[in-house]
């Protein structure tokens, strides 16, 4: 292959190359943000946030518009999600550390790995459980699981009552090595709730040829 082609290959690689980057770019899978959005949800500094994103569109991984004052984000193509998460897969797949990692924090028993999905759908339709999308609300307001309910863990707490004790709780956020759902099946059971967290996030869904619930406004 022509070295002038691999040059402009390893542009990606390289805007891949930073944590920060892989950060913005998780959250950006799961929905359109503003800046503010982002600096909010990642816990970076206005300037650090900018800088990296700049260096994502300037791989072409994200796209911009403006709305009055504000710039949102986004992702250049949907196939940057399937990217995103093929790349989660391999690297849990071919890295020991990052495998002792999610064994230490998200895979526990309290996670559902390899759940039959159609059944876990028929028992939310019936209302057997209850699934929790503790992704902030605009992400649930992008995509979600079908029958899911949002309540965003900060919201957890204040929301508590209006879920039934005597159902199961399934949690999910963003995918395997998302904590959310680690943190609100905690608090769920320490309030005497039976929850579990599903491993699964939007993503993983779309990526298996099943339908989630999205919005009619995505840009």
């Amino acid at each position: 292959m022509k070295k002038v082609f691999l040059e402009q290959f390893s542009r990606i690689g390289k805007a891949l190359s930073n944590p920060a980057r892989l950060a913005l770019l998780d959250l950006l899978c799961q929905s359109e943000k503003s800046v503010e959005t982002l600096v909010a949800q990642s816990g970076m500094t206005l300037k650090n946030a900018s800088a990296q994103l700049k260096a994502l569109k300037e791989a072409g991984l994200v796209k911009t518009r403006r709305d009055g004052k504000y710039v949102f984000y986004s992702i250049s193509h949907p196939d940057l999600s399937e990217f995103w998460l093929l790349l989660q897969k391999f690297g849990s797949g071919q890295i020991r550390e990052l495998q002792l990692i999610a064994r230490e924090l998200v895979h526990t028993k309290e996670t559902l790995t390899g759940v039959n999905r159609a059944e876990l759908m028929k028992k939310a339709k019936s209302e057997d459980v209850i699934i929790i999308d503790v992704r902030p609300g605009d992400e649930y307001e992008s995509a979600h699981l079908p029958y899911a309910i949002s309540i965003p863990v900060s919201e957890l707490s204040k929301k508590l009552k209006t879920l039934p004790k005597n159902k199961e709780i399934i949690a999910y956020c963003r995918g395997p090595f998302c904590l959310l759902s680690q943190e609100a099946v905690e608090y769920l059971q320490k309030k005497g709730y039976t929850a579990y967290r599903l491993d699964d996030g939007v993503q993983d869904w779309k990526s298996a040829g099943l339908s989630v619930v999205e919005s009619k406004n995505i840009s």
